[in-house]
């Protein structure tokens, strides 16, 4: 998939529907900003937004990835191509988002014990300690919330006993037992409870 080849075929495409970035931008509900971006190079549209895109502009998902009008021959032999670049994207974005969990983790964690630390040791008026407490919690909380949205969203769960991979509620990842990224869960498919291990993709 050229970045380039793709961005220059939205733009033409566009062109020929007659549409502005600003009619296209209210179609898809993206900024004209995100569509800029589309055109320059500078960015992709997310995989949620590649068929919708692809409705508005008549083209297949296979000619948006291989950036030009595909004959059926073609279209043939670059679709497993460009399916597997843009799974490959996926899991390395995904790979990205859980680095950024394990860094959110970790800075507001140290963040809020240097905070507690300051309050009881270094700090002799009371309100100061309170503030510095109620920061420390602030942030622990803050940051554990946006770790847990990150853990859930990226990438899939795999139940041990039937293999079924999945996206767990909110309410289960908060509320289950973890060790890392594997937590003891129940699966929405064969209804046992096991350790259940993060995963990147869904093969």
């Amino acid at each position: 998939m050229d970045l380039n080849s793709t961005s220059k075929f939205i733009a033409e495409i566009r062109k020929e529907k007659h549409l502005t970035q600003v009619q296209l931008a209210e179609i898809l509900g993206v900024s004209e900003k995100t569509i800029s971006k589309w055109e320059c190079g500078k960015g992709f549209p997310d995989t949620g937004l590649i068929l919708p895109l692809c409705e508005v502009l008549g083209i297949s998902a296979n000619e948006l990835l291989s950036g030009r009008r595909l004959s059926t021959e073609e279209y043939k032999n670059t679709a497993e191509q460009n399916l597997m670049e843009l799974k490959s994207k996926q899991e390395q974005s995904t790979k990205h988002l859980l680095t950024l969990e394990w860094v959110i983790g970790y800075i507001s964690t140290i963040s809020a014990l240097l905070m507690i630390f300051v309050a009881s040791f270094a700090v002799e008026i009371l309100a100061w300690r309170i503030v510095l407490m109620i920061a420390a919690v602030t942030i622990i909380v803050v940051g554990i919330a946006f770790a847990v949205k990150i853990e859930r969203d990226a990438g899939f769960y795999e139940c041990n006993n039937c293999h079924y991979k999945y996206i767990p509620s909110y309410k289960s990842v908060v509320w289950s037992m973890h060790i890392g990224r594997t937590r003891y869960m129940k699966c929405p498919k064969c209804n046992k409870r096991t350790w259940q291990n993060k995963c990147i993709n869904d093969d």
